[in-house]
């Protein structure tokens, strides 16, 4: 199928839209970005809430006010609530070494360990304490009442789902589509002017040097009559619970009215073979990894690396399309000045 892991499609048996592979929801503050998906198709407003589940009870994220009130029982002020956090924050740790000791060192031992650390150790798989402090430049942490996940000046969900607004990306005459065929470095390009690939870079050099680090999720779903949770997301924080998070579909499309309803528990795992990959580790190994199949690719002629898979990041779809559009204008002046189209995205990195 088109569009992905932003693929949506209706539930047969709810007509709910349902986000095939976890939750989307597009996110920019560029009104350039903002206009070109509109262009395509309307996006209705959309203020994603995510609810945590820690220690049998439920709280608000990003972590406001109201989490800080509830969570330690007081009724702080926001400028109570800054104060409070910085007798919290571990000024002990100077010089982070790694994910657990980066966030003790913005919110403290027990803020993180309520919402991060078990959370932390489903998604990736290891401790915390394995991971980069790089991963987490800081904690977001809200002095107001505030629990929209996003403050972006623009967030919405097009109305057809992300699958039809693809559809409409590549309505075009030009534009041919073949589903269900591999392509990669022993496809012939001699018919092509120029090749923009957005697969993974590991797989296009046949996994020469190994493969990059993924981590993947599956899926159990859940049907059930009205609303059953009350929020599109529901994070469950507590290392002793085996999924990450539960989405409750019928949220995204407020305006939509459904009897039913569906739901997808979400579970965390390593990456093998014949799984999709979802996030990239972008470990010390996996750094190395990249930096030989970049020196590679940077020697090809007339190909491209776009996108998620082929530049190994954790990129957002509003990221993607403003590279994608800034690499598209890069091309063209590249093409009318006669010197050679970048192979990687030059804002990349």
């Amino acid at each position: 199928h088109i569009a992905g892991n932003c693929h949506t499609k209706r539930d047969e048996r709810t007509g709910v839209m349902v986000h095939e592979y976890g939750p989307h929801i597009f996110n920019t503050d560029k009104k350039e970005i903002w206009d070109f998906v509109n262009s395509f198709m309307e996006f209705k407003p959309y203020v994603h809430r995510v609810k945590a589940m820690s220690n049998g009870k439920v709280y608000s994220l990003p972590v406001n006010l109201h989490t800080i009130n509830q969570f330690f029982n007081k009724t702080l002020t926001p400028e109570e609530a800054k104060d409070f956090l910085e007798t919290q924050a571990d000024k002990s740790i100077e010089d982070p070494q790694n994910f657990e000791e980066q966030a003790m060192r913005f919110i403290g031992k027990d803020l993180y360990k309520a919402f991060f650390y078990g959370y932390t150790k489903k998604q990736w798989g290891c401790e915390p304490t394995e991971l980069p402090a790089s991963i987490i430049k800081r904690i977001p942490v809200r002095f107001n009442y505030d629990d929209n996940y996003h403050n972006n000046i623009y967030t919405g969900i097009p109305v057809e789902g992300y699958t039809g607004l693809i559809e409409k990306f590549i309505d075009n005459k030009k534009i041919k589509v073949t589903l269900n065929r591999k392509f990669d470095s022993t496809e012939d390009t001699s018919a092509y002017d120029h090749v923009f690939y957005t697969g993974p870079i590991d797989a296009w050099f046949k996994y020469k040097y190994g493969r990059l680090g993924y981590r993947t999720v599956t899926f159990e779903t859940i049907y059930g009559k009205g609303d059953v949770q009350g929020v599109t997301q529901m994070n469950y924080c507590d290392a002793d619970v085996e999924h990450t998070r539960i989405t409750e579909h019928k949220h995204f499309t407020y305006w939509e009215k459904h009897d039913e309803t569906i739901l997808f528990k979400e579970f965390s795992k390593e990456t093998t073979e014949e799984d999709i990959p979802y996030y990239p580790k972008r470990l010390q190994q996996d750094k190395g990894l990249l930096m030989q199949y970049r020196r590679d690719a940077e020697q090809l002629e007339k190909i491209g690396f776009l996108g998620r898979l082929a530049t190994y990041r954790y990129m957002d779809m509003h990221h993607v399309i403003g590279e994608a559009l800034d690499y598209a204008k890069g091309f063209i002046n590249a093409l009318q000045s006669g010197t050679k189209p970048s192979v990687f995205p030059n804002n990349e990195a």
